[in-house]
Order: structure tokens, then sequence, then C-alpha cells
């Protein structure tokens, strides 16, 4: 009996530093498939700059600009939630994750509705349209599509992690001194808005 208390008693194990360690090192994977994709762009850059020039004249800067300033917005968000945890103010950093989570939402609506506008004039792999574009304009829309589409899929996930970390906020599982999960959260959620930061001028700023 005495040796069940003492089980039910004792403090949970907890490695705040393996935690963070592991999650950097999984950003570290992450930033070597983006670094290598971003060399492969520079590559094909280089071979068909003039191509590249007029395909990138075909996207939209200003829904570019709003979806840079979405991603920003959310994760400031992201640390206001977790500075508002620390400060043992719950619901404030419930409504932030919320924020965060509808933000990448709308990223992903106005996502949609440019990748609706290509495919329905022909700009997609394989697409009619492409059939009258040079070489290197297809690699461009090639790459738009494989880079912008997998950065999509990584704010999905985000936007899940983070859906799990508002339920654990809620149930009082993550805490003021007890939010590793939530620094992780936040971290991963960083590198989706830093990729984005790449991938905004790759796409619609350089002509």
């Amino acid at each position: 009996m005495e040796n069940d208390i003492a089980i039910e008693h004792s403090p949970i194990h907890r490695d705040d530093l393996g935690s963070k360690m592991g999650m950097w090192l999984f950003l570290f994977t992450e930033l070597i498939l983006f670094g290598g994709m971003f060399i492969l762009y520079a590559s094909y850059r280089y071979m068909h700059a003039d191509d590249f020039k007029v395909a990138a004249m075909r996207l939209d800067t200003t829904v570019g600009t709003i979806n840079t300033i979405i991603l920003l917005t959310s994760s400031l968000c992201v640390v206001l939630s977790i500075a508002a945890l620390q400060k043992r103010q719950k619901l404030l950093s419930m409504y932030m994750l919320i924020f965060t989570i509808v933000l990448g939402g709308a990223f992903l609506i106005n996502k949609y509705f440019e990748w609706s506008a290509k495919i329905h004039h022909g700009i997609y792999p394989k697409g009619p349209e492409m059939a009258n574009f040079s070489d290197g304009e297809v690699l461009y829309f090639g790459l738009y599509f494989v880079m912008t589409g997998l950065h999509a899929l990584h704010v999905i996930v985000g936007m899940i992690f983070l859906a799990f970390m508002l339920v654990f906020v809620a149930k009082d599982k993550l805490t003021y001194d007890n939010h590793q999960k939530l620094e992780n959260a936040g971290l991963y959620w960083h590198l989706v808005d830093i990729i984005w930061i790449f991938l905004f001028p790759l796409f619609y700023l350089i002509h």
C-alpha cells in the first residue's frame, strides 16, 4: 500500500531540454529538405533566367504579400500565447492559439483561390496551357506547385499541432511551469513562416 502511494505521488519525469533538442533536430531535417529545393530552384533559374522572369509575371504579388502578412502575424500570436501561459493567463493563451489557427486557415484559403485561378487557366503540371510555355516556364511552375504545395502541407500539419496544444492548455496539461510542448509547436510554426519568407521573394518578387 505504501509503495502504491509513493508511486502515485511520485513526480512525473520531464526532459524539457531533450524535447527541445529533439525538435531542433527535426527542424534541421526540414531545412535540409527545403534547402535542397532552394538550390534546385537557383540552378534552374540560372539556366533559364529570362523564362523565370516571364513566368513570375503571371503570379499575383498582392496575394503573396497578404499571405506573408498573415503568417508573420500568426507567428506573433504564437509568441503571445506562450508568453500568456507563462504569466498564468490561460484564457489569453487559448485565444492566441485560436487566432493563430484561424490565420493559418486564411493562408490556405488564399492559396486555394490562387491555385484555383491557375488551374482554371490551364496552368498546372501537364495542363493544356503549359504546352504553349517555354521549357523554363514549365520548370518554374513545376517548382511553384511542388514547393508551395509542400509548404501548404506543413501549414496544415502545424495547424493540427497547434490544435492539440489548444486542447492541452484547456485541460491544464500545459501550464505556466510546463509549456515545452507549446514552445515546440511554436518553433515548428516559426519554421513554416521562415520557409514562406524565402518562397515569397523567389516566386513573387524576383522578376
